[in-house]
């Protein structure tokens, strides 16, 4: 059936379904009604859990990509202390491993935290909150990984050619790793092609 208005009034009547349920035409300004508790539909067609959830696993998605390379790396620092050429190294490449090595566990505990947090709020209804916790978490973690990445790259070449080269070439991975990773997506973030994309911060 279509809607039917009357002319006093100019009240919208909801249109039959063929179940016999009304068609929910929204308030009187378009806007969509909050469906089963859960808030209004948003521009993909999203309730703000669906939207929270999916922010989720794509975040979750990235993880697994960041946490591979740690470990890789965390496993190589842990036996290279093992190694017969670790006892001849000298006290600069000592302390960039020990240095590098505590930084290798701090990126693994921020790399693995919002999955923690996201377990340890499991059913607590604050999803969107855990969301962007997790988000910050992980800046901070690449932050740490860029920070990591350099010191191994710092002390395996000062071992392997000489400090000098080491220390160029260890310069030059952290601009290039900054430029990546937190530099070049800035002009994007002035541009709004999704404003329903992902959550706010």
């Amino acid at each position: 059936m279509t809607e039917v208005t009357t002319g006093a009034s100019d009240a919208r009547v909801p249109a039959q379904r063929p179940d016999g349920r009304a068609d929910d035409p929204g308030d009187d300004e378009g806007r969509p009604r909050s469906h089963g508790g859960r808030g209004p539909v948003e521009g993909r067609g999203e309730h703000p859990l669906e939207r929270a959830d999916r922010n989720m696993a794509e975040m979750l998605q990235g993880l697994r990509v960041a946490q591979t390379g740690v470990q890789i790396l965390f496993a190589f620092l842990l036996s290279l202390s093992f190694t017969e050429r670790f006892t001849r190294i000298d006290e600069f490449q000592r302390w960039t491993y020990v240095v590098t090595l505590l930084l290798t566990s701090l990126t693994t505990g921020l790399l693995v935290a919002p999955a923690a947090i996201h377990r340890m709020l499991f059913g607590k209804g604050v999803k969107a909150a855990t969301v962007r916790i997790s988000h910050r978490l992980f800046v901070i973690g690449l932050a740490a990984l860029t920070l990591t990445l350099t010191g191994a790259v710092l002390l395996v070449l000062d071992v392997a050619v000489g400090r000098v080269f080491a220390w160029w070439s260890a310069a030059v991975l952290l601009a290039v790793l900054v430029g990546l990773w937190f530099v070049l997506p800035l002009p994007v973030r002035t541009r709004n092609d999704d404003p329903d994309g992902d959550d706010e911060e």
